[in-house]
């Protein structure tokens, strides 16, 4: 198992998703911005490896505004030496790679526009994991979207744009139930019609369910992925308390990640621990599953 958490190291004392505002777009701007984003991954992932944290989320900001149609800048050739090293050091140490663009993606949108923009996202994201040189084991993750007031027409919808996609982005979506729309069943529901991998989040699930059991859930989304995919990409999280359902806490409750681990021992998955203290709970969590896995 490997174990990880999303986009930012509150540690080393920078961030891989440093942007700036639209209006003041320039050339220059860009690539200072990006110059310092992937330095900082690199220190990031440095920082993990030595921690045995192989699990890590690239923060979509990497380039930023790169699917929007005022870069115009050929960002992937001006940094192709560099995401190339980032990449050999991935290899390198034997680490995970996902991404996961925001919520505005939406596959599934009425609107045909909104399809197109969300096309061309997925595109930069891919673009992303295929300049670090990783394999179809890196994944970027997107929620099903919007019901629009017809589930089953908002999933026929899903289907037919995925089965629209050039291949460079197939190999590598994957998609992940919500806590309020789209539960495991629906997401398995997609699976068996295109194929498609579902990332399972248990935090989710524990808000949205057809009563299956973590342990069950688990192994039922296990069998979409196949080893062209790797292994199962699991989100855990819990409820923030005194907070709307659905909000991630902001530190790791140590009792019930003993029962999600204990509950899901000998299934093989990767862990991204979506808690908002973010290395400090995965260096935690790492602790506590080495108290479990490895008998003294």
């Amino acid at each position: 198992m490997r174990i990880g958490y999303p986009c930012i190291n509150r540690s080393i004392g920078c961030t891989a998703n440093t942007t700036f505002r639209l209006a003041s777009y320039s050339e220059q701007n860009l690539i200072e911005k990006v110059t310092n984003n992937l330095n900082c991954l690199e220190k990031i992932l440095e920082y993990n490896v030595k921690k045995d944290l192989l699990f890590f989320r690239i923060s979509s900001d990497l380039v930023p505004f790169a699917s929007h149609p005022i870069c115009k800048f050929k960002w992937q050739k001006h940094f192709r030496d560099r995401f190339k090293e980032i990449g050999a050091f991935i290899k390198k140490y034997k680490m995970r790679i996902s991404m996961h663009p925001d919520q505005f993606v939406l596959l599934n949108a009425i609107n045909k526009d909104i399809v197109k923009k969300s096309i061309k996202d997925l595109i930069y994201h891919c673009q992303i994991l295929d300049l670090l040189g990783l394999d179809s084991t890196a994944k970027v993750q997107i929620h099903i979207g919007g019901v629009y007031g017809d589930k089953i027409s908002a999933i026929e919808r899903f289907v037919n744009e995925y089965q629209k996609l050039p291949e460079e982005i197939k190999r590598r979506l994957v998609i992940e139930n919500d806590h309020i729309s789209y539960s495991l069943k629906d997401c398995l529901t997609i699976n068996k019609q295109i194929g498609i991998p579902v990332l399972f989040d248990s935090f989710h699930h524990e808000c949205l369910n057809n009563g299956e059991t973590i342990k069950g859930a688990t192994k039922i989304a296990g069998k979409t992925w196949h080893k062209k995919d790797g292994y199962l990409m699991i989100d855990y999280s819990s409820q923030k308390p005194k907070a709307r359902k659905g909000t991630h806490t902001e530190y790791i409750k140590i009792s019930h990640f003993y029962e999600f681990i204990r509950g899901t021992k000998h299934i093989k998955f990767d862990l991204m621990l979506e808690i908002k203290d973010k290395e400090k709970s995965a260096l935690l969590a790492r602790n506590i599953i080495r108290k479990i896995y490895i008998k003294k």
